[in-house]
């Protein structure tokens, strides 16, 4: 299967989420990624999840596809191989802040038309993590039950996704760019930029500025809208939604609650075919329709709402995910086998091209590329590495 970035060389000085992220997407489309790590690895090569000898999963997973190359970056030697493969490549994707021999005017001097795309905490170069910015966007004072006091915080690193899927959607803007005018390009991200342009491209910002409050939390219902969870007769939990007037006349039909809901719209003065409405009312609908739920366990739950088409989904745990796997579901899923032979799970590109997601990418080892790209791009002999190795510089 063709790829449309291959050809593209990139390489990558990133550790964590973010900057990873954006390499991995771009090894995925079909760039040949040389992933740069310190000797012996940098500070997420350990990062949990792990396996049972400490392998992590996670660096695997994120850097699957990608050639590996590990060098002394302390050492000049180490710094000037590492640049002179950024020129090469023509491509530079890092977070590498404070470090002059990085700086962007000193690898663009070596090459002029360098498409570099750094990322950052704050614009300002400050250290930053997900966590941290989550937090300071208000995300987590909005979040958990009525009830709560305390911020929730969340678990998925949102903003260091989204902007990892920045970081390949800059580099490919940069490289059109270049292609029109030769030149190129030095694109700074923040990760804190990403977060605030996140929530207030959602209008939260607006809303909290017009109301000059915080938005109330409101548990698992969706806000401005229908939709909350319900329980089945055998335990098990479904996320019920209906945002459009279709969604709502499905999932009342199928309960059959219709005129339960048209006489409470009289009473009350309400138009349920709008969501501003529905949301208004949320307590009383979910009270109407939590007995048609606890009535019925959770295949014949699933069964009538498929066949009533209503906007639903059930609550899993990560190893109902991995069963259903196994059994042949998610075809975006693929195993993943760590170099000291556990087995695991990670994905191929959730793009399709022309119906196919594509090879996820080999398993990456720290350094196992380091000869291979040497050679291939600076054009070092067998004697030449070999010297760098008797020095410790790779």
């Amino acid at each position: 299967m063709s790829r449309p970035l291959e050809g593209l060389q990139v390489v990558e000085c990133a550790s964590f989420v973010a900057g990873p992220t954006g390499g991995m997407t771009l090894a995925q489309l079909g760039a040949a990624v040389i992933r740069i790590d310190p000797l012996g690895g940098g500070s997420d090569h350990l990062r949990w999840p792990v396996d049972a000898a400490g392998e992590s999963f996670y660096w695997a997973s994120l850097n699957k596809g990608k050639r590996s190359v590990a060098v002394d970056m302390r050492s000049d030697e180490g710094r000037e191989l590492v640049t002179a493969l950024v020129a090469e490549a023509g491509v530079l994707v890092d977070n590498v802040v404070g470090r002059r021999w990085m700086a962007h005017d000193v690898l663009a001097a070596r090459r002029a038309d360098l498409v570099h795309v750094r990322v950052q905490g704050y614009p300002d170069g400050r250290p930053a993590v997900d966590y941290t910015v989550n937090a300071e966007v208000g995300i987590p004072q909005i979040t958990g039950t009525e009830e709560g006091a305390a911020p929730v915080n969340h678990v998925l690193p949102a903003w260091d996704l989204v902007t990892g899927l920045s970081v390949s959607t800059a580099v490919l803007a940069a490289l059109y760019e270049r292609s029109r005018t030769g030149r190129g390009s030095f694109v700074e991200l923040a990760l804190s930029d990403v977060a605030l342009a996140g929530v207030a491209n959602l209008g939260w910002l607006s809303e909290a500025a017009d109301r000059g409050r915080e938005r109330p939390r409101h548990g698992n219902h969706v806000y401005g809208s229908f939709g909350v969870d319900f329980a089945c007769s055998d335990g098990q939990r479904v996320m019920v939604v209906a945002l459009t007037p279709g969604q709502w006349s499905a999932l009342t039909s199928v309960t059959g609650t219709n005129a339960v809901f048209a006489a409470l719209e009289q009473a009350l003065e309400a138009d349920l075919a709008q969501e501003a409405e529905r949301y208004r009312l949320r307590d009383t609908i979910a009270a109407v329709l939590k007995p048609w739920f606890l009535a019925r366990d959770s295949k014949a739950v699933a069964d009538e709402l498929d066949a009533a088409r209503v906007l639903w989904g059930r609550y899993q745990g990560m190893t109902d995910v991995v069963t259903a796997f196994r059994t042949g579901e998610h075809p975006v899923l693929t195993d993943l086998t760590l170099q000291d032979g556990s087995s695991g799970i990670t994905a191929r590109s959730p793009m399709r091209f022309d119906g196919e997601h594509g090879e996820a990418g080999a398993t990456p080892v720290l350094g196992r590329e380091t000869d291979e790209v040497l050679a291939e791009l600076l054009g070092l002999s067998s004697a030449e590495i070999a010297g760098l190795h008797d020095r410790g510089v790779v």
